[in-house]
């Protein structure tokens, strides 16, 4: 059997494509696509708000929005980082109550590296700073592709210790759906599912990257209602004209997916979801037929609407 012939990567210096970051590489990243897949690096599911947002005497390059409707901004450099930015983005989170910041260079100084871990320690949970490094590659006479590495992220479990050693304990029913997700995340990454799991919350819901921003896929459970769901949920200004165009499929969406689907429309949000009843997450156990349950109909969904969704933006 032959050998295959193998190419070999090649980096590609950033500032031959974007020579520009406000007039270039700011309007790149903002695209659906691109902030897809800064989503995805960070397990985070960001919607655009703006670009060039005033923040005190500054503007942010760009300003999205998380699933839980708090802020995040992103500042962009093309070149290594400096101390300006470091200014920057302080006053970015003093403007603001709640805030994520996303800093991103060509490359990091080990000073604002450990300027970002430090920031990260000191403030209060509700305030996050990510680093990362924007690279760029091809094989041969490819088209060249984006990569982000992250240099420096916030470390959840030690938030989560000094939320409780500070008198901030989470109840029994947050643990309790902290747990599942964490099961949940756990199983995904057995399998190597093609559903990545974000961090886990102490919440009833998780969310999961579907290729797009304005979609997104939703698992929840409830000790309340005893039941479980998955949907896929639809956000942002297309979300009434993409409802309808998922809705036109629906009977093979339906067979493809195994399940009667139930779709509801609440002005810019829509979901098309499933819903298994007589499932308590407080029964241990029950919990890993659960916990497949879920898994299983993530994936269904996603291998049946990820194709559509990335048509959707194809035929504009």
């Amino acid at each position: 059997m032959p050998e295959p012939e193998l190419g070999r990567l090649e980096a590609v210096d950033i500032r031959d494509v974007w020579s520009d970051e406000a007039q270039n590489f700011t309007p790149w990243l903002a695209e659906e696509d691109n902030l897809a897949l800064l989503s995805e690096t960070l397990d985070m599911k960001l919607e655009l708000e703006a670009k060039e947002k005033p923040v005190g005497p500054f503007r942010a390059d760009i300003l999205c929005k998380t699933d839980n409707d708090s802020w995040v901004l992103i500042e962009n450099q093309l070149d290594g980082t400096d101390h300006k930015h470091v200014g920057q983005l302080i006053t970015y989170s003093a403007g603001l109550q709640a805030v994520t910041i996303i800093w991103i260079a060509r490359d990091f100084a080990d000073g604002h590296r450990a300027a970002l871990d430090w920031l990260n320690e000191i403030t209060k949970d509700d305030f996050r700073f990510f680093g990362l490094e924007i690279e760029l590659w091809k094989i041969g006479d490819s088209r060249m592709a984006p990569k982000f590495n992250i240099v420096s992220k916030p470390n959840d479990w030690s938030r989560s210790v000094r939320q409780v050693t500070q008198g901030g304990e989470l109840s029994e029913t947050a643990i309790l759906y902290q747990n599942y997700w964490s099961e949940l995340k756990a199983y995904l990454e057995k399998k190597n599912s093609p559903v990545k799991s974000q961090t886990p919350k102490p919440q009833h819901w998780a969310t999961f990257a579907i290729g797009k921003t304005s979609f997104l896929l939703h698992a929840s459970t409830s000790i309340q209602k005893k039941h479980l769901q998955v949907a896929l949920m639809i956000s942002g200004q297309p979300s009434e004209s993409c409802f309808k165009l998922l809705e036109q499929d629906r009977q093979k969406v339906e067979q493809e997916i195994g399940e009667n689907l139930e779709c509801r429309s609440a002005g810019k949000r829509n979901m098309i979801s499933v819903t298994k009843t007589d499932a308590d997450p407080s029964d241990k156990e029950d919990r890993r037929d659960q916990i497949a349950w879920i898994a299983d109909m993530l994936e269904r969904f996603d291998s049946t609407f990820r194709p559509i969704i990335l048509g959707i933006g194809n035929d504009k």
